[in-house]
């Protein structure tokens, strides 16, 4: 176990990112960010924490719908 999904959350927070993270059931993490250094926390997205395997990241920008409070990790 790498721990993604925990160390996403305290680099977001470390960060000022308001949003979340998830794994998906095909093995994939889904993050939903916003506000802060957005473009720190993506950069840190794509190589992930020590000892895991990014493979690729997906990036989609839209308008926010959701207004998160602080950075959860979700479950499925």
């Amino acid at each position: 176990m790498v721990g993604f999904r925990w160390s996403a959350h305290q680099e977001a927070r470390r960060r000022g990112v308001s949003g979340w993270v998830r794994n998906r059931k095909d093995g994939t993490v889904e993050v939903l960010a916003e506000g802060g250094d957005l473009d720190g926390f993506l950069a840190w997205c794509e190589k992930g924490p020590p000892m895991a395997r990014v493979d690729r990241t997906e990036v989609l920008w839209e308008e926010g719908e959701e207004r998160p409070d602080g950075f959860q990790i979700q479950a499925f």
